[in-house]
């Protein structure tokens, strides 16, 4: 009996070692992404990534992977997010003056700045979408995207 016992927990003792090697080797990254140019400090920079294809463009914001907002100073906001397993991800900002947290708009363009990660303009024949502006992330990232005002 006691021989059971000492096997079993060995066998119990190894499992638990394995399984905590296995999370330890999921290694995951940090993604850091800039904006510059802002056309004024007013406000916020909200930034949302998101890690499917047909997740952008998302105006109500409710397809983002995650999603935070950062303070700007001296016209530039900088936010950093953790514990990103690899994979493809894509970036939307809104530089949000008024704080509302949604994309205002003056007839049918933003009234407000946006941006897509790989875009230096938008229009029609140029619209956001994930197979664009998605890139791969297999280490610590950094991403500057261009606030783009219409």
């Amino acid at each position: 009996m006691k021989y059971m016992l000492k096997k079993i927990s060995i066998l119990i003792i190894g499992i638990l070692f394995m399984s905590f090697n296995l999370q330890n080797n999921e290694k995951t990254h940090s993604l850091t992404v800039t904006v510059k140019d802002l056309r004024n400090s007013k406000g916020v920079v909200q930034f949302a990534i998101y890690n499917k294809e047909g997740s952008i463009p998302d105006e109500k914001y409710k397809k983002y992977y995650k999603k935070d907002i950062a303070a700007i100073s001296n016209n530039t906001a900088t936010i950093t997010f953790n514990d990103l397993p690899k994979g493809r991800y894509a970036i939307n900002i809104l530089h949000d003056e008024n704080e509302n947290g949604k994309i205002d708009k003056k007839f049918i363009l933003p009234k407000e700045g946006i941006g897509f990660s790989n875009y230096e303009s938008i229009g029609i024949s140029n619209r956001p979408k994930f197979s664009k502006a998605s890139f791969e992330m297999n280490s610590n990232t950094i991403k500057v995207i261009k606030v783009i005002y219409m």
